[in-house]
């Protein structure tokens, strides 16, 4: 062999090298918002997407075919207008492409309108009030950016409370003397959302409403309200704070001027760490949330407790584990259509195969927490409600532990009355 070809080979192979070890044939970065609140009042759920979210993607080790994954927290701080900049930041300064994840309704009914400036596709949020699908349904084409919301209107599943209250009535496990109830929450969207699905459905079934109460979500004193509670013989109290503090403040407190009633907390269990912070205060209670029913779920929890040292949620833990996972899915599905991982593409397989139902994730794709994740154009931007699909069952809270008491198909214990 000639001293040029030599000269030439080696010159090949050095180049080759040299572009190697420069990262030219290293893999494209796809970058993935998740938004959430990782600072304020809602920080232990923030926490609690962050460990999630990085479990499911340690799993695939950050990649998704020649893509690798990095992901980018957008804190909405509990608060709208911060979020909102947060979200700009993001995709401005940070390159974010897609986005996922979200906990209040306040902040996705703001951050809606950023995603739909930037044309970012954002997935699974699970604000969840009324303002959220109407803001949706005005223009669908428009916001087709934030589709596939993670929780569904609360009008959809709080009847449930509603329903095995009477039934508890009508099997004489609960006699109340009158049927009043006193409906509390946060102000915000959610908390309004909620209570005036709590009113309707308490009212259209014969109870007289004491008084509807709404207060800031960083509210931790409510002697006062309870007070007035007892003194007007409300015998259930129907509400839900997002705030670990607040939500917990308010069991406590309730037990400690006296109140008998029956306490309905929607989402105390969304922290996981709910019996540390109530005791059993928190005996008696009502809350409607899923539950880590299955031996994967299980040790899912019991691997998430060892690595990040809390005990994890099903709702803000496992539902956002499973939402992560069901994106990775969407942009397996992305590349597998379209060759490539970006939003336009991606936005494309959200609105003609996750929105129409060709595109589910349930327990055979290694869901935890429901039977299956499914939208339809009927349910759209909300998934489907069905016991084999996304559904909540009403637990009673007990030394610690929660007992399935609706609906009867499912019930682990009857209802206790204090």
């Amino acid at each position: 062999m000639g001293t040029k070809k030599v000269q030439l080979i080696i010159a090949f192979f050095a180049a080759f090298l040299f572009i190697f070890s420069t990262g030219a044939f290293a893999a494209e970065t796809f970058k993935l918002g998740v938004l959430g609140p990782f600072t304020g009042p809602s920080a232990k759920t923030g926490g609690e997407f962050k460990g999630s979210v990085k479990m499911a993607m340690e799993n695939i080790d950050y990649k998704i075919g020649d893509y690798k994954i990095e992901l980018v927290w957008i804190d909405s701080q509990s608060d709208p207008a911060k979020a909102t900049g947060a979200y700009a930041e993001a995709v401005e300064s940070k390159g974010v492409q897609v986005a996922m994840l979200n906990w209040h309704s306040s902040v996705a009914a703001a951050v809606m309108d950023v995603a739909v400036q930037y044309k970012v596709q954002h997935v699974f949020a699970m604000g969840a009030a009324e303002i959220v699908n109407e803001k949706y349904k005005s223009d669908p084409e428009k916001y087709s950016y934030w589709a596939a919301k993670g929780w569904p209107i609360p009008g959809d599943l709080i009847p449930g409370y509603v329903e095995s209250i009477n039934a508890a009535i009508a099997t004489g496990k609960f006699t109340p003397k009158k049927k009043i109830v006193a409906i509390y929450g946060e102000e915000t969207d959610w908390g309004r959302s909620v209570g005036a699905a709590f009113k309707r459905g308490f009212e259209a079934t014969g109870w007289t409403v004491l008084s509807e109460d709404y207060f800031p979500f960083t509210q931790t004193d409510f002697y006062s309200l309870l007070s007035k509670y007892k003194k007007g013989g409300a015998v259930v109290l129907a509400g839900t704070s997002t705030s670990a503090p607040s939500i917990s403040g308010f069991i406590k407190q309730a037990g400690e001027v006296g109140l008998k009633a029956v306490v309905v907390a929607d989402g105390l269990g969304w922290n996981g760490d709910w019996y540390k912070m109530t005791g059993k205060a928190s005996n008696h209670v009502l809350d409607m949330i899923p539950r880590l029913t299955t031996q994967a779920a299980q040790d899912w929890a019991k691997s998430i407790k060892a690595k990040f040292g809390y005990n994890p949620s099903p709702s803000a833990s496992g539902l956002s584990y499973d939402y992560a996972n069901f994106f990775i899915k969407l942009a397996k599905r992305t590349l597998e259509k379209h060759g490539k991982l970006d939003k336009e593409s991606i936005h494309e397989v959200v609105t003609s195969e996750l929105n129409t139902g060709k595109l589910t994730y349930g327990k055979a794709d290694g869901a935890l927490i429901m039977n299956e994740y499914k939208y339809t154009v009927e349910s759209t931007p909300d998934p489907v409600i069905a016991s084999d699909a996304y559904f909540f069952p009403v637990l009673q809270y007990m030394d610690g532990k929660s007992n399935i008491i609706y609906p009867d198909d499912w019930k682990q214990a009857d209802f206790k009355q204090k």
